[in-house]
C-alpha cells in the first residue's frame, strides 16, 4: 500500500535556497514540515493533494529581515504587500523604533516616531492599535495570540525602550546608571521573552512626526555596548544599525562607525548588520564599508551590510502629499477635491495656464524641493516603467527631445492614468542611472540583502516587492549589466537571512524543516505598478505593490496564496526565538 502524504509537489525546478544548481523532482509535505525532497520522481506514494508543478519554479519561502509592520500586526492578518511576494517569515522591529515598552498614557509618543521615521499614517496607528500591553513580552504575548498569512519576528526597539525609561529626558545624550541598567533589563527581558535582536538608529534624518531627532539617535557607544551584550551573555540575537553616514554625512563619519561596529560584533560574538545603501555625498563611499566589511568577516567578525536590490526612492503624484505644483496657490485651490474632480479641473487649459504661471511656495521639507523640481533626476513610472531606466528617460531628456517646459510635462504626466500615476525620483543607490553599483552590493560576500522597509513609507513608496524584483529583473531580465543566477538570488532571499537571525528551520528545501515553499511561475511572473489604496484604519492610505506569478505560497504546510490570491488561510505565528 502506498505510503499517503499530505501534499506532494510533482515534476517542479527545485531551487532548494542552499545555491545547489536546481534540479528536477519532487517534494514532499506532512504537516508544518517537509518530509522528502528527491531527484525526479518519487515513487510508490501518494497524496492528499497533489501540485503539478511541471514547468514552475519550486523554491523556499523568502525570509525578510527588515520590515515595520510593528503597528500592523496587531490589526492585520495579510501583512501586505509582503504576503503578496513570496515571503513567509517577516523580521519586524527595525530602525530603533517600535510600539513596546510603552508607558501608559504616553502612546503618541510612540506613534509619533514611527509616522515620523517610517511614514505610517498617525491616525491609522491611533485607530488600529488597542494597546493591550506595557511591556515587551506583553506585546510579544499579544502578537502570540493573534494569526498571519506568514510568520513574525521581533526586534527590542531602542527609542521605544529610552522613552520608557527615561520619558521626558529621553533625548539626553547619557542616561544615569540606574536608567541604563534599566535600559539593559528591558532588553533582557524581550529576548528572553522572544525578541530576535534589538535595534537602534543612529542617523539624524530620524525624526518624529513633530520634528525632533528619535530617542538615542545621539546615545553614546557605551549605551549601544551595554545593549549588546546581553546578546553575547544571551548567546542569541542580532544587532541591528541605522549607522551615522547613511543619510549623507562625511566619510570620516562612516569610517568610525564601521570600525565601531566591527569591534562591538567582535567583542559580544554575535551578528551586528547595518544599513548601506549608496548616499548623494559621496557615491562611492559604500564601496569602501563593503571591502571593510569584507575583511572583518574574512577575520571571522560577525558584521552584515544589509543592502536593497533596487534604487530606492519618493514616488509623487496627484494622490502623494507633495508634488511639483502642490505648493501654488491656483492649485491648492482645487487640492481638497476628489481626485476624479481635482483631474477634471486640472485638464481645464485655464486652469492650467495658472497653475504654471503661479510662483513656487516654500515646501514644508527641505527635501521636497529636490524631489519635485529635479528634473534631472525624475523619472516617469508609466505603463511600461524600466526597472532600470536611463539618463534618457527623465523628465529634463524627455523635455529637452519634445521641445517642451519641464514643468509642462510634468503637469501633463500627472494627469495620465486619471491622475493615478506616479514619478520616481530615485533617492539612493542610482546616483549613475545603472544598477552596476547594487549589483556590486548584492554579490559582496558579506552582504544580506534586505531593507525592503515592508509596511513602511505609506505615502511616498513601496519596496517590499524585492523578492519579486529579484527573480525578475535580476535573474530574467536585466538587459544593462550581468544577471544574477537563479540559485544565487534565492538563496539571497532564503537560507542567507534566515541564518543571520538564527532561523535554521526554514529557508532551504531539506527534509525536517518548515514547508514554507514558493512554487512561481517564472515565465509569467511580473512586479505589478504601484497604486494608491485607502484601507488603513480610520480611511489612511498606503501604496501597494503587488505581483503575477504566484501559483501557490505554503506556509508551515498550509497554502496561503493560489494564483495570486489569498486563501484565507491563516497558518502564520509569531516566532519566539532562534531555532
Amino acid at each position: 500500500m502506498a505510503e499517503v502524504h499530505d501534499l506532494w509537489i510533482r515534476g517542479g525546478t527545485i531551487v532548494d535556497g542552499s545555491g545547489a544548481v536546481h534540479f528536477e523532482g519532487d517534494l514532499l509535505i506532512d504537516g508544518s514540515r517537509i518530509t522528502r525532497v528527491e531527484r525526479g520522481p518519487i515513487e510508490g506514494v501518494s497524496a492528499r493533494e497533489t501540485i503539478d508543478a511541471s514547468g514552475l519554479l519550486v523554491t523556499p519561502g523568502f525570509v525578510d529581515v527588515h520590515t515595520h509592520y510593528d503597528g500592523q500586526a496587531t490589526w492585520d492578518e495579510q501583512l501586505a504587500p509582503s504576503c503578496w511576494h513570496g515571503v513567509t517569515t517577516i523580521v519586524m522591529g527595525n530602525c530603533g523604533v517600535g510600539f513596546a515598552p510603552v508607558v501608559p498614557g504616553r502612546e503618541q509618543t510612540l506613534i509619533e516616531q514611527m509616522e515620523g521615521v517610517e511614514d505610517i499614517p498617525g491616525t491609522a496607528l491611533a485607530e488600529g492599535i488597542d494597546w493591550r500591553w506595557e511591556s515587551f513580552p506583553e506585546y510579544l504575548d499579544a502578537l502570540d495570540a493573534r494569526r498571519f498569512m506568514l510568520d513574525v519576528g521581533t526586534q527590542v526597539p531602542h527609542a521605544a525602550v529610552r522613552a520608557y525609561v527615561m520619558g521626558e529626558r529621553s533625548m539626553e545624550p547619557e542616561p544615569t546608571g540606574e536608567e541604563l541598567a534599566r535600559i539593559a533589563r528591558i532588553v533582557r527581558e524581550g529576548i528572553e521573552a522572544g525578541a530576535l535582536g534589538v535595534s537602534t538608529s543612529r542617523i539624524l534624518a530620524h525624526r518624529t512626526s513633530t520634528g525632533e531627532e528619535v530617542p538615542g539617535t545621539f546615545a553614546g557607544e557605551h549605551e549601544l555596548e551595554v545593549m549588546a551584550r546581553v546578546l553575547g551573555e544571551l548567546g542569541t540575537g542580532v544587532f541591528e544599525v541605522v549607522p551615522r553616514g547613511m543619510d549623507g554625512e562625511v566619510s570620516e563619519t562612516s569610517h568610525a562607525e564601521i570600525d565601531w561596529m566591527g569591534r562591538l560584533a567582535k567583542e559580544i560574538g554575535r551578528p551586528v548588520t547595518y544599513s548601506l545603501v549608496q548616499t548623494h555625498t559621496e557615491i562611492d563611499r559604500f564601496k569602501l564599508l563593503l571591502e571593510r566589511s569584507e575583511a572583518l568577516r574574512a577575520e571571522g567578525v560577525p558584521i552584515f551590510p544589509q543592502v536593497a536590490n533596487r534604487a530606492t526612492g519618493i514616488l509623487t503624484g496627484l494622490q502623494t502629499d507633495q508634488h511639483t505644483f502642490s505648493t501654488r496657490a491656483s492649485y491648492r485651490e482645487i487640492a481638497h477635491l476628489p481626485l476624479a474632480e481635482r483631474v477634471e479641473r486640472m485638464r481645464d487649459p485655464a486652469r492650467k495656464a495658472r497653475i504654471l504661471a503661479d510662483p513656487i511656495e516654500p515646501y514644508d521639507h527641505p527635501l521636497s524641493a529636490m524631489v519635485h523640481q529635479g528634473y534631472a533626476n525624475l523619472l516617469p513610472l508609466g505603463a511600461a516603467f524600466d526597472m532600470e531606466p536611463s539618463a534618457e528617460d527623465t523628465v529634463e531628456a524627455r523635455a529637452k527631445r519634445e521641445v517642451r517646459d519641464p514643468e509642462e510635462l510634468v503637469y501633463d504626466l500627472l494627469l495620465e492614468a486619471e491622475g493615478r500615476d506616479f514619478l520616481l525620483f530615485p533617492f539612493t543607490n542610482y546616483f549613475r542611472f545603472s544598477l552596476d553599483d547594487v549589483y556590486a552590493m548584492l554579490t559582496s560576500p558579506a552582504s544580506v540583502w534586505g531593507l525592503g522597509d515592508g509596511g513602511a513609507h505609506c505615502g511616498v513608496a513601496c519596496d517590499a516587492g524585492g523578492p519579486t524584483l529579484m527573480l525578475t529583473h535580476w535573474v530574467r531580465d536585466r538587459t544593462r549589466g550581468p544577471r544574477l543566477p537563479l540559485e544565487d538570488a534565492v538563496r539571497m532571499m532564503t537560507s542567507e537571512p534566515a541564518a543571520l537571525y538564527g532561523l535554521g528551520d526554514r529557508g532551504r528545501l531539506a527534509p525536517g524543516l518548515r514547508a514554507d515553499v514558493n512554487v512561481i511561475d517564472h515565465a509569467r511572473l511580473e512586479i505589478e505598478l504601484p497604486e494608491m489604496i485607502f484601507d488603513l484604519p480610520a480611511g489612511g492610505r498606503r501604496i501597494m505593490q503587488r505581483a503575477k506569478g504566484y501559483h501557490r505560497t505554503i506556509v508551515a504546510g498550509e497554502t496561503t496564496i493560489v494564483d495570486d490570491e489569498a486563501t484565507g488561510a491563516l497558518p502564520g505565528r509569531l516566532i519566539r526565538g532562534a531555532r
